[in-house]
């Protein structure tokens, strides 16, 4: 991701995001344990009007993010506002550790819909006017489109900009960076991916795709030590490419 660093800023980059990541699950529980006030208190809002007036709309807002910065308290920082949230997770493996996470989000406001039913839920979450919200920084394996990220093409879901599309609802890249101090602080982020759809479905999920993955690699540029850089987010190939 990073060719013109030298290894050892490799490293350090690398120990800091196992610590990020291990500090970040604690304050996740900790923070939410508290309730929406702490949540609301924890978090400012950098592009929030822009993002309201969006979901004034009507039509609905698809918000996209990444494994970057602590994506849990930033999808509360929304709820926790007032606006409704659907939140898209697939279970997970530790099933404890999954119901406690599960029990955390609507404790803070957040509904969420299982990865499987997602395709079904989204239009319906959309056309009620609602934020449906995607991590869509994952491999997405042989069902996904290749766009680049950092350099390299990636396989990346369709789902988010496909729904945007079909719903004609605005999509924004949301992140919760955490800010410098021993106190857990976020700054979280709107940003919305300008697009003009040219009419070819295909053709303009794959350019929208390209539009929001683009603006989270610049998020990550931002605070790399930050990002979930142990997901191995190219290792599906396109056809006639070795594994990476």
């Amino acid at each position: 991701a990073f060719p013109e660093k030298d290894a050892p800023w490799r490293a350090r980059v690398a120990r800091a995001s196992y610590a990020h990541l291990g500090r970040e699950a604690v304050a996740t529980f900790r923070v939410s344990a508290q309730g929406p006030e702490a949540v609301v208190e924890r978090t400012t809002m950098g592009g929030f009007p822009a993002f309201e007036a969006a979901l004034a709309e009507g039509r609905g807002v698809v918000l996209v993010t990444g494994h970057l910065g602590n994506w849990e308290l930033g999808g509360a920082a929304f709820s926790t506002r007032g606006l409704p949230v659907d939140a898209v997770a697939k279970g997970m493996a530790n099933r404890r550790f999954g119901a406690d996470l599960e029990a955390s989000r609507r404790r803070l406001g957040v509904r969420v819909v299982d990865l499987a039913a997602a395709p079904r839920e989204a239009l319906r979450s959309l056309g009620g006017g609602r934020v449906f919200g995607v991590i869509a920084d994952q491999d997405a394996r042989e069902q996904g489109i290749f766009v680049p990220f950092f350099g390299k093409l990636a396989a990346t879901f369709r789902g988010p900009a496909l729904f945007a599309l079909r719903a004609g609802a605005p999509i924004f890249l949301g992140v919760s960076l955490r800010e410098p101090g021993r106190t857990a602080r976020y700054r979280v982020t709107m940003e919305r991916i300008p697009f003009t759809p040219a009419g070819d479905l295909e053709a303009d999920v794959r350019a929208l795709t390209a539009a929001h993955v683009t603006a989270l690699e610049r998020a990550i540029r931002q605070a790399p030590e930050q990002y979930f850089w142990q997901h191995r987010r190219w290792k599906t190939r396109p056809p006639g490419e070795a594994a990476g």
